[in-house]
């Protein structure tokens, strides 16, 4: 026997285990490995977190943000982060006395953080306030989408808040800078990361929540377009400078080397066109470099807005590659003024929702509750005229609308109602036709927050449960241990956060009541795993292991995940376009292949449950 620990897990290996080769570990791309620093420098480091650790917060200082210099630099220890040892520790040293120097103004560049409920880790954001911003009424606010940045970890980014503004720094506006997990192109957690800053801002600073545009570049870019078109309503102006929108084109894939089943399916999760009807509702503005390849993005926009009777604002920057021309910066920036000016319409009597999932189901007043089918389009345009609301709808089983006034009728695919005078109407399908109200009890169903796929679960509160015991099969207990270290690992490094977890023998209730779980395991070692195994597709036991989302069993208002992280994997971190859920519902993985930086080992079969998770 050998006891072998992976980051305070504990696990123990019985001699056939020991006699099996352990399986080839996966090179990381992102953030690349750094230089080792010598025994001097560590100690340099190490005497910087422990200055931050016994400092005490000034009144004029959140311990948070004090906090997130401790973690950025202890990351960068941890993973192997300092890429020019020399030159990072003097921004540890710069970080240090920004965190002993209490601010003596409101105004200025600034570095702040915020505890992620997804993870309960520690995010990092900057902002830049202009001097004469009047911070005694609630002031608009610039989100700006950074770049990519392959080692722009959380050490360099602050440092860059700290020294540097934005191509674009507003005297009329506060400009947020989120931090979007790094590199992950402001997508799964990195979206989620945009709100909690702005979140976190407003509770130091007045914001007019009416008043925030979203812009971005290159990677920012598109962030900037697939978040424009995800939470439209949120966003008063979308600037989109450069980037990428969708996934085949932009990578130059010829339909015959499209990948088969869930994984092309899935594409429509963050394919911007499948969304472009949502940017109807918000004035929306892109740019491109004349000679940029990036272009590419804006005329793929164009052309899928181009269907649905809209034209595209496309400033082009004559003679540029991938970066402003100063006069296309300037028409950008009167164009967002002027949208700021005006504002968001958070009550408008028009609006427009496309949508492949029920992930992204709102658009002001109008909610979709239910699909027919999930990955396939689905539509949803309201207008009010008077008392009367009129919808037309693709794809949809169960809306909601929360109208700004009260309504007497509702036309709606053909079909008329006479209603009480209300603002909340709730209709739904039954035998192909629409019936006002809300459905009775029905069984379990896909609905917002809990229609998959398996990358879902890590969208909000998650809770990663190890196994108390392994399993005496040799293959599955070697490949749990190489994907749950793999997981932990992954995690920080890209995710920029240290997992939740618990061993399956101390789940609690409250746990359940709390949290989306992630378990790992066979049903030989996992009361949670085999809770839900039975509905998986039949496998092969022995040699093949279950990756699979389902509503808990103990809780069926939250996931249960069974032997699965993010499915992307670090080949897919060559460029953010790749970096999508890679498997549906659940999968089948035959482990005579063993993980490595595509897949955790050979994808037999992958798939979707239907909208009864069936």
């Amino acid at each position: 026997m050998r006891i072998l620990a992976i980051s305070g897990l504990v696990l123990i290996l019985t001699p056939s285990f020991v006699d099996t080769a352990p399986i080839t570990p996966i090179p990381r791309r992102i953030p690349p490995a750094g230089i080792s620093l010598s025994a001097e420098q560590e100690r340099v480091v190490q005497e910087a977190m422990a200055q931050l650790t016994e400092l005490n917060t000034d009144t004029r200082k959140r311990k948070v943000d004090i906090e997130i210099i401790h973690k950025a630099i202890r990351f960068a220890l941890e993973n192997d982060e300092f890429f020019e040892p020399e030159k990072d520790l003097n921004k540890t040293a710069a970080l240090v006395r920004a965190a002993k120097t209490p601010e003596k103004s409101r105004y200025g560049l600034k570095i702040r953080g915020y505890r992620s409920v997804i993870d309960g880790s520690l995010q990092p954001y900057g902002i830049d306030i202009p001097e004469g911003l009047n911070l005694n009424q609630p002031a608009p606010v610039w989100i700006w989408l950074h770049g990519r940045g392959d080692k722009e970890t959380d050490l360099h980014f602050l440092h860059r808040r700290l020294t540097r503004g934005g191509p674009f720094r507003p005297q009329d506006a506060i400009v947020l800078h989120p931090f979007g997990r790094q590199c992950i192109g402001w997508k799964h957690a990195g979206e989620l990361d945009v709100f909690d800053a702005l979140d976190d801002l407003e509770e130091q600073y007045r914001i007019d929540r009416n008043k925030v545009a979203l812009c971005g570049f290159s990677m920012g870019g598109a962030g900037a377009w697939h978040i424009g078109a995800h939470y439209t309503d949120r966003f008063a102006a979308v600037h989109a400078g450069a980037g990428f929108a969708e996934t085949a084109r932009y990578n130059k894939l010829n339909p015959a080397d499209y990948p088969h089943g869930s994984e092309q399916i899935l594409w429509s999760l963050y394919d911007v066109p499948n969304y472009a009807r949502n940017l109807i509702n918000v004035p929306l503005v892109a740019y491109s470099g004349e000679n940029d390849k990036q272009i590419q993005a804006a005329r793929v926009m164009a052309e899928a807005l181009t269907g649905h009777g809209y034209n595209l604002k496309h400033v082009i920057g004559i003679g540029m590659g991938h970066k402003y021309h100063p006069d296309s910066a300037k028409l950008i920036e009167d164009f967002i003024r002027a949208s700021l000016t005006k504002g968001r319409n958070p009550e408008p009597a028009e609006v427009h929702l496309q949508t492949r999932t029920l992930r992204y189901n709102h658009m002001h007043w109008l909610e979709i509750l239910g699909l027919e089918k999930h990955w396939q389009n689905s539509t949803a345009d309201a207008k009010i005229t008077g008392s009367l609301v009129a919808l037309r709808t693709g794809n949809l089983t169960a809306l909601q609308l929360n109208a700004p006034i009260a309504l007497e009728k509702v036309q709606i695919d053909g079909q008329h109602f006479n209603i009480p005078a209300t603002d909340r109407v709730h209709l739904h399908k039954r035998a192909g036709k629409w019936i006002l109200g809300k459905p009775g009890n029905l069984p379990l169903r896909k609905i917002p927050g809990l229609q998959g796929p398996i990358d879902d679960a890590f969208m909000a509160p998650f809770l990663a449960v190890f196994p108390t015991k392994m399993p005496q099969s040799a293959p599955h207990r070697r490949w749990l241990e190489f994907e749950i270290a793999h997981f932990k690992k992954r995690w920080k490094e890209l995710f920029r956060g240290e997992l939740r977890w618990k061993f399956e023998n101390q789940l609690t209730a409250d746990d359940h009541a709390k949290y989306n779980i992630i378990a790992w395991g066979i049903p030989e070692n996992s009361g949670l795993v085999k809770s839900v195994i039975g509905c998986a597709p039949a496998h092969n036991t022995a040699l093949q292991i279950v990756s699979m989302i389902r509503p808990n069993p103990e809780n069926q208002k939250k996931y249960l995940v069974i032997n699965s992280g993010p499915t992307f994997r670090e080949n897919h971190d060559r460029t953010n376009s790749l970096q999508n859920p890679k498997l549906g519902d659940w999968a089948i993985i035959d482990l005579n292949k063993d993980p490595d930086g595509e897949t955790p080992g050979k994808i037999t079969a992958s798939g979707f449950f239907d909208e009864t998770w069936r």
